[in-house]
């Protein structure tokens, strides 16, 4: 899952960013109003969460903007304002959600959670389901034939995206915008040794084996 953090205050952005992607995000940071808009219009995300004081263009604008330009991306604001009346102007301007500051990082993580399934499909279920591997994004459990498999955050989030696309073949380039950000490096080999761990976690011990190299395209997730 992805999620745009726009934050001009470094230290809050480090630690919100740095919260998620040890939970297996994949984050965008802007530090200002403009490049977050530039940013939200460009990429799908599964979340923002968005400062409401923000130099360049204000939070409240800047999601006003996506909106009128048709995108859905569920947004949470950030806000040292502690009033109903902010509360309620950001969830009218087209926020999702309002957290004030300072707050803990378990709320915040719960809260994005919420928004990203909430901006899923219509009844989507938290639980994803291929040949007998099971994942719950929810309880973030996997199992497969009843056994439970232990994943690395990075692990699960590859995972997620792969069952979310059963049968379709996914590109190096595209595991790298879902599951890392833009600093990624993509002349590294993470991509490879990273589907090398996961194939070990979910299809070693198991037959039949569903995680499968297209040579020079990609990678499929599927029974054969």
């Amino acid at each position: 899952m992805r999620v745009l953090v726009v934050e001009d205050d470094p230290s809050i952005a480090t630690f919100v960013a740095g919260g998620l992607r040890q939970e297996g995000y994949a984050v965008d940071i802007a530090d200002n109003g403009v490049d977050g808009l530039e940013l939200a219009r460009g990429a799908p995300y599964d979340a923002a969460v968005v400062d409401v004081m923000l130099p360049r263009l204000d939070g409240l604008s800047l999601v006003t903007a996506l909106r009128r330009a048709g995108v859905t991306v569920p947004v949470l604001f950030l806000s040292a304002r502690h009033s109903v009346d902010d509360r309620v102007k950001g969830l009218q301007t087209g926020g999702d959600d309002y957290l004030t500051k300072p707050f803990a990082f378990p709320e915040l993580l719960a809260r994005v959670q919420a928004l990203a399934r909430r901006g899923q499909r219509p009844l989507e279920s938290t639980e994803l389901t291929v040949a007998g591997l099971r994942l719950d994004r929810l309880t973030r459990r996997v199992d497969r034939a009843g056994v439970s498999i232990e994943l690395r955050p990075r692990e699960f989030a590859l995972l997620e995206y792969l069952m979310r696309h059963p049968g379709k073949v996914i590109s190096k380039a595209m595991i790298v915008s879902h599951v890392w950000d833009y600093s990624f490096d993509t002349g590294t080999n993470a991509v490879d040794v990273l589907v090398h761990r996961l194939r070990e976690r979910i299809d070693k011990p198991f037959e039949p084996k569903l995680l499968h190299t297209v040579r020079g395209v990609g990678y499929v997730l599927k029974a054969e």
